[in-house]
């Protein structure tokens, strides 16, 4: 019986003692986590309570990518415009091995080759693989891969099981002593998923439909979305749009999340541009020298076609680049050589010349009246060809020592008056970025030399295609001149500068007439049953600061059509023609002048204008 009693009081001791331990490990458990919680709240990190730091890490800025703004041209037609391509990226971590084989079929891509393609990224951990580039939105791969990422298969994939901790293994694990250690067990799970890793993403591009024909002009954007060359470069603030930037918080309300959008910097699309070329004029212009400049064997090309009013219809420079090829590039097909270059324009500048001697009256410029171009001026020497010449003849014949000797009786203050309201050594303001604007130099710094080469396009003066062009604008002007316009607007407030004359405007024009005829050197420019004006030009190239004298020319033609109206108004400029050929044999080499290549030139372009203006063809029909 004590014996029974002993073994009760020990029995009730130790429950005593595991109750006590228990109860200590508790104690231990609660002291420990609030140890811990104490000593969160007062962590900073970076002088920022973890509070602030989590707030902060709730917030992130949103980038709204602006549209850039079309270009168009005078028809609306698109000259540079954003299309969307679409494009296939795979995360091959990911992409469960059963949809490997239906992904490859949708994927048009040989089983094999895309089984290798893959195993090569896991192998390499990558989880970005474009595996398509540049889908156009339609293509059938597209509806394909969207057909398939709706579809659910039988996936089956292993999975280690790892047996969870009892509340006494936490306990000792809380307190920094090791659990018991159970093994874990590998089991086999399978269901029903969609496919994963496998993205359709959209991104945008910029495309020239007009290609070649006008790349120069309109230039190209860099893969910032930033203009770097032509109008793409020049108004790139206007077509570039701004981006817009919001910051995007969460915040909880009585444990709803919602998110508050605030906006930092206002989004804007870029703006559309309209330009005053006609894409039908720039093509046929555009390929016209392109044909004749090979044909000459010439270096380059370029040419300008006005309206009356001034604006730019055509602009084309050769050589040139399709700027929608990415792989090939070069900056000197996107070289704007008829505002680049600046050049001495020859003997397009006689009919100026002689503008100016018949409204100082200096000539009559009458069938009757006789220049004698039988005396030596400086250097300038009789041909023994001519004798006495009318000014049509000395025109016809762009005989230079019959404009000198007109030139003579002219002030040079009034020669350098005249050219600058012609607008030679002054921006068009057009492109500023890519113009050089030339030089007219000071008739106070002149040689007698200077005014006697001027009279004929040399001398102290350089000019751009563009200001010659525009130049010439005065023959549709009865002698006044507007300013150029490349930006298409509704009401351009322009005023014109009266340079000479309606009366020797319209006499010199006449004569310009019979220039393009059989009897003038630019008997090359003649269209068939269309009126042609206008003047052939040659000049030596300089390079590294002197003339050429191995036979390197810039060759020109500037002409308008018709000759009594004008309704284009074009300049041509081929850069060092190497092969040229004389009129009557065609096989029989020549000396490259403006008559036998830019007047060739410009004849093929002005053709394919004047035959597709209907309402042109409509009054010669008439």
């Amino acid at each position: 019986m004590g014996g029974c009693q002993y073994m009760r009081i020990a029995r009730v001791q130790g429950y005593r003692n595991r109750q006590a331990l228990v109860k200590i490990c508790f104690i231990l458990i609660v002291l420990i986590f609030t140890y811990r919680a104490f000593s969160v709240s007062e962590i900073q990190a970076n002088d920022i309570s973890l509070k602030t730091k989590a707030s902060k890490n709730s917030e992130f800025a949103l980038v709204e990518k602006s549209m850039r703004g079309n270009i168009l041209d005078r028809n609306n037609n698109l000259l540079a415009i954003n299309l969307i391509h679409k494009k296939i990226n795979l995360d091959p971590m990911i992409i469960q091995d059963e949809y490997i084989d239906l992904l490859a079929e949708a994927l048009e891509i040989p089983f094999q080759d895309f089984r290798d393609q893959i195993a090569n990224k896991k192998a390499n951990k990558r989880k970005y693989f474009i595996v398509k580039d540049k889908l156009k939105v339609n293509d059938p791969i597209l509806k394909k891969i969207s057909e398939l990422k709706k579809m659910r298969s039988k996936v089956c994939f292993k999975e280690v099981k790892v047996p969870s901790l009892t509340l006494v293994d936490k306990a000792k694990k809380v307190i920094g002593m090791k659990p018991t250690i159970k093994e874990s067990t590998e089991v086999n799970e399978c269901s029903r998923q969609k496919i994963a890793g496998v993205a359709i993403e959209s991104s945008g591009f910029r495309y020239y439909p007009k290609k070649d024909s006008i790349a120069p002009l309109i230039g190209k954007i860099n893969s910032e979305n930033i203009g770097v060359f032509g109008i793409e470069a020049e108004y790139d603030r206007y077509l570039a749009g701004v981006n817009g930037i919001k910051r995007i918080a969460d915040n909880k309300n009585n444990s709803n999340i919602y998110y508050d959008a605030e906006t930092i910097k206002q989004f804007e699309d870029g703006e559309n541009l309209t330009l005053t070329i006609d894409s039908d004029i720039q093509f046929h212009v555009f390929n016209a020298i392109k044909e004749q400049a090979e044909f000459h064997e010439a270096d380059s090309a370029a040419a300008i076609v006005l309206s009356p009013n001034g604006e730019i219809l055509a602009l084309a420079n050769y050589p040139s680049t399709n700027p929608n090829n990415l792989e090939s590039y070069s900056a000197d097909d996107y070289r704007n050589r008829v505002f680049s270059d600046k050049t001495e324009p020859g003997s397009t500048m006689k009919p100026f010349t002689m503008l100016l001697a018949l409204d100082k009256g200096i000539i009559s410029a009458t069938d009757d009246e006789l220049i004698d171009v039988t005396k030596r001026v400086a250097n300038i020497k009789p041909d023994n060809k001519f004798f006495q010449m009318t000014i049509q003849r000395i025109l016809e014949k762009s005989h230079n020592l019959g404009t000198v000797m007109v030139a003579e009786n002219i002030e040079n203050e009034d020669f350098y008056n005249t050219w600058e309201k012609l607008g030679f050594g002054k921006s068009l303001g057009v492109m500023p970025g890519a113009e050089n604007q030339g030089e007219l130099r000071h008739y106070s710094n002149w040689r007698d030399s200077d005014k006697r080469s001027l009279s004929f396009g040399h001398g102290p003066m350089t000019t751009n295609l563009a200001q010659l062009a525009r130049a010439y604008l005065v023959f549709a002007n009865e002698g006044s001149i507007p300013s150029l316009k490349l930006i298409k607007t509704e009401n351009y407030n322009d005023s014109l500068e009266q340079v000479f004359t309606p009366e020797s405007t319209k006499r010199i024009s006449e004569i310009l007439d019979s220039v393009a005829s059989d009897n003038g050197s630019g008997y090359r420019a003649v269209i068939d049953g269309y009126s042609i004006a206008g003047k052939t030009g040659t000049a030596e190239m300089v390079i590294d600061g002197k003339y050429s004298k191995d036979g390197a020319k810039r060759t020109y033609f500037v002409g308008y059509s018709p000759a009594d109206k004008p309704k284009y108004i074009m300049a041509v400029r081929l850069d060092h023609p190497k092969k040229c050929f004389v009129s009557w044999d065609p096989t029989l080499r020549n000396r490259c002048e403006g008559s036998n290549s830019a007047s060739m030139a410009f004849q093929k372009a002005m053709q394919r204008i004047l035959i597709n203006d209907s309402e042109i063809n409509s009054q010669v029909e008439g």
